[in-house]
């Protein structure tokens, strides 16, 4: 599964995610080079908020994928409440591009929860990437090794994590055809992705860049 990053200056994000799975910010043939996210433009994180890992009254959209596509996380838990939190939304916010390329709706307002204005636009590339060409992603794609760095005032963070694309692949939608990694691709990428706190409480997407064989495991 392969996706060309663009130059920083084309500002393509995908959140927290890359792979022509993993959440790849690019603007290239996704079945022709690498499967790196791009990294984004440096944006300003939402003002500071309420240290609480809990919005109470935000609703949070419901994320579905199918069985065909299924991506887990491994460890995805934080003994300090906040960065736990961080690890909630970022988990949904990649869940969440991942069923937009699915049902192919670049405009999904369930991604759209989990960016900054920014982000979504950058995001919604991404997705793009795939639904023009009418492709999905299905198979397994393993996330894992996450940590989160916070911020002094806690209201912006920096997640980290790796995917393993080495069972996932893209199926064109109209002719069914599958494929996956070119031979001899490191199948691990490293991700660090931006997050800022809204005023809702909600942690969301800011930038991201990536890193093919980045991984430790």
């Amino acid at each position: 599964m392969t996706c060309r990053p663009l130059t920083t200056t084309a500002t393509a994000f995908a959140t927290a995610a890359a792979l022509l799975l993993t959440a790849c910010g690019g603007g290239d043939d996704p079945a022709s080079g690498d499967t790196d996210r791009a990294s984004s433009g440096s944006i300003s994180p939402p003002p500071a908020v309420s240290e609480s890992s809990t919005a109470p009254g935000v609703e949070r959209p419901v994320i579905k994928l199918p069985s065909s596509f299924q991506l887990s996380f491994e460890d995805w838990t934080s003994s300090d409440p906040v960065k736990q939190a961080v690890l909630n939304d970022g988990k949904e916010q990649l869940r969440a591009g991942y069923e937009a390329i699915i049902e192919n709706d670049p405009e999904s307002k369930n991604r759209a929860f989990y960016d900054t204005k920014n982000g979504f636009l950058q995001s919604r590339q991404w997705i793009r990437i795939y639904t023009d060409k009418n492709l999905t992603v299905i198979g397994k794609l393993p996330v894992f090794d996450s940590k989160v760095t916070l911020a002094k005032d806690k209201a912006a963070a920096s997640l980290s994590y790796c995917t393993d694309e080495s069972k996932a692949s893209t199926k064109n939608r109209k002719t069914g055809e599958v494929k996956g990694n070119p031979a001899g691709t490191d199948p691990e990428v490293l991700y660090v992705i931006s997050m800022g706190k809204s005023a809702q409480g909600v942690w969301q997407a800011v930038s991201a860049r990536s890193e093919r064989g980045g991984c430790a495991r």
